[in-house]
């Protein structure tokens, strides 16, 4: 246990105590002011609890007496504890809660089980989706729905009308019903369940259903209930439905563990404080402690610990944390206020609360690392704790804590003798030099077998590689975990319009002192701070952390004159509540600050942001709290470049945080030593230059005027430090250490292969995609890229071939390299610098018409062709053409799908054309029936941002050749798509192999058209894909052209390759692909292909998967469903069943294969559109029967309140989707109109019509087919299939062990990717 000297302190003791999965931190400020630290075990059989055991013997040795373990223990000398925890983190990563019961209104059994519909990984067959937290589900007669003035439904006039929150009116439409309700809850209660979450539709603004519901639970005897409405009053059912079953699920837990803790202590800690940190960075009351804000808990606390120490307002500089554990690495930033997001996914459930924007990015010292096709890879996986890494002598696997002990960066010496099976050894450095030997010779071999594939040729060297070294392997995969952690932090602060540059570098946990310099050096950060107490910060940042309570109201008024009276009286009300409840704590008034915010949005915009008016003040034209607006607009204009002039504003919540602040202080000064520091020892440690004499130091002997010079070690009792060369160390007047980062020698790369520059270089590629896609949708104004994030960026070679693709949206892969080549052909010397070409025509490589493809050729001094090019592809709402949308159900020509580009010149010479342009998108008006654009400012603003993240593309590719030179740029170019080819060959040799010479499957559309495939494979690696005999051109808008069939053929290889690899041209160099002219993949150019894109992809992918054999097909189908008048229209792709595969069950409700988007919530559809969604929920039995069955289809009912014209586009409603190997057929798809008269109508799978109010458009969606004949007295799997997928059933393997994602940066890319 280590101790401070002391400084005025506090009259009792102060406990700061956070505990984590693995071990327990305690900070202690005792009487007189001694701090002492300690870190112990959360599990451990001679204590019952790690919290109380580091109570106890913290007492034990300041007070001088023992204090036995079996007794409790005495707190009249305790001033407060304060803990974060992550009991609730882990029993819902490892689904250990409560048993839980959902209630829900009637119709929506399984919204939670499908959720946005859309798959995690997009890339995996087996969709693996983690299991929904409740275990029975009860539909509550009731129904409200929003008051439209212009419903029209039969009897809508005569149905009650409920005034909600805010502005928000309601209609009855049915009664809550009780009597039948009382009987299944006492049916739930009898079975043992004692918790229950409840999510009524529409709760969020009149809660009274809710609350009648929890009423008569409690009368019945149940434990706990949470109410939706309560936990999260915000609109979209989804999320607050996930956020009250977690509620639900944990908080018996964390109240179990309440009850445990206090037992520990005389009188059950009565009259002592005891505070727990909140996900959102703010201390509450453990009675109040609940399980929707317990998620981040822990790691909360490092935050706080980090923001109070490091960041300075005297300049400003904001500051990045970056807490590198043994399990998770996590990435947050603070510049004077704490980030906060307020909806975010942890393990599968989406909590809607406020939450400190905490990155979970990459596993931490326990990554494993593995040499795969060429790359040095490092995670997701993770050893564990058990096994451990390779040096913890149990059999575990080379991790980066292993790499860092064989460079010499961790020394055994200052570590405890607890491994090894009897836990008593050292670390061994034997064992991972060992493994480590073994990879270099693998790593050899395969450098060896591919020397003459490579780009050395391109220089003249035919000589052998030289093997590596042990630790040259070692280092290499250092520098890739630390380039592959420096993707999410560039992310997290470019997401923002910051300079990553700019920052401070906060780093805290065991292993990222050993990272920190270099990471800080590659982001071009100049400064590290690292806190005395680095190893246990988040037990610092609870010692330092406010009291908080956060009170918050829903609302849908403008922000405008009129409102501010309301919304001046709600925050008033909220601020009260806040002040009254911290008043009960006992601060008092001069220690209670409010802060309001409110929750704003552009009208018809999806983009809201929680906005305080700190900085603004109130005006005669914004409400008293303050000019909100200006807040507002501030804030846009730095997140996303521009502003709305003239667009409402719009209120969706009101939020008042409070806080309670003591003043608490951590801090402990330093006195100077007047001596040199101390080196305890001289070790030898491994940097890029090669081996360096490095002295040690030991941070306790160190004084505050000292400073310490590159290279060097800095060891404390929790952490190690690496001062890399160049870099220097200081000692604060705390004793923090403060690290100047220096350049670094320059490190000269040639465009021979080197695995570890070829990992390295695959990262750099994929930044550039993905850093232009952020300046694309700060920048760009439609919904559709901005929100939706329906676009892709890409870099591409001087041949046009595809480098790197972000993010990965299966339509648009490699379809976008079809089009620059074809620029390419096309314009030949006549593209030149200062040039942007736009494109969509489907025989330039379109994928159809409303994606826009802009592409900027890069040239260098002196050489007269492009050397790269940039490009993104993005989908504008609407180019014109027969219908709103620009994807009309009927077309049969191109020109009535819109604008057409094939080779325009965008930017000429530099100049943007504008008037060009423009005329070019109102052109399709001059066809008849059809109009030009819809919305023209849209269009060209978008196109703009789209020039301007090719022109930042093209920029840090110029960059990248000013570091490294052009030969070396343009040589790992190929380097990494001859990597991808590798990987694809090599699974094709497995096919090969397994099913002989020939592959072929025949599949069909509804309409009769023929889809054939016969795949030839060669023993080398190759294949042949041969379209013949698929059937002609249609007289619809099914054609699917060349691009977007190649982009299914990419689509397939990566799910069949089964890893990680990079998506560019290399995935098809092994394939040829045959298309036959006129056929429906490869169509004249005049031919309609808006249905090709939605329909005809996926039916592409059901045939390849069927010649391979892989698994049953999905349902073939998107499901496009458009409603609308003249004013307005809506647009939505529906799930269905997944095919099932060997070992494994077809997902139900979801997306699968060629498009993954996300569904609208019921309530903002309904809010916004005049229906009103009945159900929605699986349909049951549909998937194929078979030893793995298939995922069920869905049933989604719209009733319309108005008279309409509603379209459907669909597939798979004639023929079955196919089961393999004995599997059965899933059940094909149906769409019905029910007229109010009582007509039921088929409306075959395309169809356009009129309905009227009253109307109901049942659409039923096909399942996914079985795998496997049914096992023998197993019947059809039906039964069993009903029986699980409210739980969400076995359908998928679980992931290999790793970290669990989240955050801001990771919900960016699951949007991304669900486009």
């Amino acid at each position: 246990m280590a101790a401070q000297g002391p400084v005025p302190g506090p009259a009792g003791f102060q406990f700061a105590i956070d505990r984590g999965g693995t071990f327990t931190d305690v900070f202690a400020r005792c009487p007189g002011g001694r701090v002492r630290v300690l870190k112990l075990l959360s599990e451990d059989p001679a204590y019952a609890d790690a919290p109380t055991e580091g109570i106890r013997r913290v007492l034990e040795e300041e007070l001088g007496v023992p204090l036995p373990r079996d007794q409790p223990l005495d707190a009249a000398g305790i001033e407060w504890i304060r803990m974060g925890t992550t009991v609730a983190t882990n029993a819902l990563l490892e689904r250990r809660g409560e048993r839980v019961a959902l209630l829900v209104t009637r119709g929506f059994r399984h919204l939670l089980h499908i959720g946005t519909q859309a798959r995690p990984r997009i890339f995996d067959l087996a969709v693996a989706v983690p299991e929904v937290l409740y275990e029975e589900v009860i539909e509550v007669d009731e129904r409200l729905i929003p008051h439209q003035p212009r419903c029209r439904l039969p009897g809508a006039d005569s149905l009650p009308v409920l005034q909600g929150s805010m502005g928000v009116s309601l209609v009855l439409q049915r009664p809550l019903e009780l009597s039948a309700l009382r009987r299944e809850l006492e049916g739930v209660r009898a079975r043992g369940i004692r918790s229950l979450a409840v999510l009524l539709l529409h709760s969020y603004a009149w809660p009274g259903h809710e609350q009648r519901v929890a009423a008569l639970a409690q009368e019945l005897g149940f434990e706990h209930v949470s109410l939706s409405s309560a936990v999260a009053p915000m609109v979209r059912a989804v999320p607050r439905g996930f956020t009250a079953c977690a509620d639900a699920y944990l908080s018996p837990c964390i109240q179990r563990y309440l009850r445990g803790f206090r037992a520990g202590f005389r009188h059950r800690l009565q009259g002592v404080p005891v505070l727990f940190m909140r996900s959102d960075g703010g201390l509450t009351p453990m009675e109040k402690f609940s399980g929707a804000s317990a998620i981040l808990s822990g790691p909360a606390g490092g935050v706080v610990g980090y923001a109070m120490s490091t960041y300075d307002r005297s300049d400003g500089t904001p500051v990045i944390g970056f807490d590198m554990g043994g399990t998770s690495t996590d990435v947050s930033r603070y510049a004077g206020e704490y980030e906060h997001v307020f909806e975010a996914t942890t393990a599968g459930v989406t909590i809607q609360a406020p939450q400190l924007d905490i990155n979970t990015v990459a596993a931490g010292g326990g990554s494993r690392l593995f040499f795969r096709s060429g790359l040095y890879v490092v995670g997701p996986e993770s050893a564990g704790a058990h096994p451990g890494p390779a040096c913890y002598r149990k059999g575990g696997p080379l991790t980066i804590t292993d790499a860092n002990l064989c460079l010499g960066r961790l020394l055994p010496e200052y570590f405890p003798r607890i491994f090894g099976p009897g836990e008593d050894q050292p670390l061994c450095r034997d064992t991972v030099a060992r493994a480590f030997r073994a990879m270099a010779t693998d790593i050899a071999a395969f450098t060896a077998s591919t020397a003459g594939d490579t780009g050395d040729a391109d220089t003249g060297d035919t000589s052998a590689p030289q093997p590596l070294s042990v630790e040259e392997v070692a280092m290499g995969f250092v520098r890739v975990a630390n380039e592959a952690m420096c993707r999410p932090i560039r992310a997290l602060t470019q997401a923002r319009g910051h300079d990553t540059a700019r920052h401070v570098l906060a780093c805290f946990g065991g292993a990222g002192g050993q990272h920190a310099c270099a990471i800080a050096r590659a982001l071009g950060m100049s400064r590290v701070f690292i806190h005395r107490h680095s190893g246990l910060l988040s037990a610092v940042g609870l010692a330092l952390a406010d009291v908080v309570h956060e009170a918050q109201a829903p609302c849908a008024l403008p922000y405008a004159p009129d409102s501010f009276p309301h919304l001046d009286q709600c925050i008033q009300e909220l601020e009260q509540e806040c002040r009254d409840v911290l008043q009960e704590q006992g601060f008092s008034p001069a220690q209670i600050h409010t802060e309001p915010f409110l929750h704003l949005r552009y009208e018809g915009t999806d983009c809201a942001l929680m906005c305080s008016a700190k900085g603004h003040a109130a005006t005669a034209g914004s409400c008293r709290a303050g000019d909100f607006l200006g807040a507002f607009t501030a804030r846009y204009r730095l997140e996303f470049g521009f502003t709305i002039p003239g667009r409402a504003v719009l209120v969706d919540d009101v939020r008042v945080r409070g806080t309670g602040s003591s003043g608490s202080s951590a801090r402990s000064p330093l006195s100077p030593s007047g001596e040199p520091p101390p080196v305890e020892t001289v070790t030898r440690c491994y940097f890029e230059e090669g081996y360096m004499d490095t002295p040690v130091y030991l941070l306790q002997a160190l004084a505050c005027e000292h400073s310490v010079a590159g290279p060097a070690i800095i060891i404390d009792s929790n952490s190690t430090i690496v001062v890399e060369p160049g870099c220097t160390a200081s000692i604060t007047r705390f004793g923090d250490v403060s690290i100047a980062v220096g350049s670094g020698a320059p490190r000269p790369i040639g465009p021979q292969l080197d695995p570890v520059q070829l990992s390295i270089f695959s990262h750099r590629f994929m930044s550039i995609a993905e850093q232009m896609g952020r300046i694309l949708q700060r920048t760009a104004i439609s919904t559709n890229i901005k929100e939706r994030l329906d676009f892709s960026c890409a870099l591409f070679g001087p041949d046009g071939g595809l480098v790197s693709n972000a993010p990965h949206i299966p339509v648009h892969l490699g379809a976008m390299q079809e089009a620059v080549q074809f620029q390419i052909r096309n314009l030949g010397e006549d593209l030149r610098d200062g040039d942007v070409i736009l494109s969509n025509h489907p025989c330039a490589g379109g994928s159809h018409l409303p994606d826009l493809t802009v592409i900027t050729p890069v040239f260098w001094p002196g050489i007269p062709r492009p050397v790269f090019f940039v490009a993104n592809r993005g989908h504008h709402a609407d180019i014109g053409g027969s219908t709103p949308g620009s994807m009309p159900p009927h077309s049969k020509t191109l020109q009535e799908e819109g604008a057409v580009f094939i080779s325009f010149k965008l930017v000429k010479d530099g100049v943007f054309q504008e008037e060009a342009v423009a005329a070019a998108l109102r052109a399709p008006g001059q066809v008849p029936g059809c109009s030009g654009t819809r919305n023209l400012r849209d269009n060209v603003s978008d196109l703009r941002a789209q020039v301007a993240a090719n022109r930042a593309g093209a920029e840090l590719v110029m960059a990248l050749i000013r570091q490294h030179g052009l030969s070396t740029m343009q040589g790992y170019m190929r380097h990494v798509q001859d990597t991808a080819e590798r990987c694809v060959r090599d699974m094709l040799r497995g096919f090969s192999a397994r099913w002989g010479p020939e592959l072929e499957a025949e599949d069909g559309l509804d309409d009769g058209s023929r889809l054939r495939l016969r795949v030839q494979l060669q023993p080398e690696g190759s294949a042949v894909f041969d379209f013949s005999g698929t059937g002609p051109e249609v007289l619809g808008n099914w054609n699917a052209p060349r691009a977007v069939t190649l982009a299914a053929i990419i689509y397939c290889l990566r799910c069949m390759v089964g890893q990680e690899l990079p998506l560019n041209q290399g995935c098809l160099a092994p394939v040829r692909v045959v298309i036959p002219k006129g056929s429906i993949l490869d169509p004249s150019p005049e031919a309609a292909v808006v249905g090709g894109n939605v329909l005809t992809s996926q039916r592409v992918v059901d045939v390849i998967f069927k010649a391979f054999g892989v698994c049953a097909a999905s349902q073939g189908c998107m499901n496009n469903v458009t409603f609308g008048t003249a004013r307005s229209g809506y647009y939505e792709t529906v799930a269905g069943g997944a095919g099932a595969g060997p070992g494994w069950h077809g997902r139900s409700g979801v997306h699968t294969h060629m498009t993954n988007t996300r569904i609208t919530d019921p309530e903002i559809l309904e809010q916004r559109y005049p229906v009103v969604l009945q159900r929605f929920g699986l349909r049951a039995g549909s998937g194929g029967a078979g030893r793995w069955r298939g995922g069920d289809g869905l049933v989604r009912e719209l009733r319309f309140r108005e008279p309409l014209e509603l379209s459907v586009l669909s597939e798979r409603r004639v023929l079955r989707p196919y089961g393999l190997c004995g599997g059965g057929p899933g059940a094909p798809g149906l769409n019905l109109l029910l007229r109010r008269d009582g007509r039921t109508i088929n409306l075959g799978g395309r169809s356009c019509v009129s309905v009227e109010p009253g109307d109901v458009f049942r659409l039923l969606t096909p399942g996914g087919g079985g795998f496997g004949a049914p096992e023998e007295g197993a019947g059809d799997g039906a039964e069993d299939a009903a029986g699980d997928r409210d739980r969400g059933g076995p359908t998928a393997p679980p992931p290999p062990p790793g970290f669990t994602e989240r955050g801001s940066v990771f919900e960016y890319r699951r949007v991304q990717e669900s486009v």
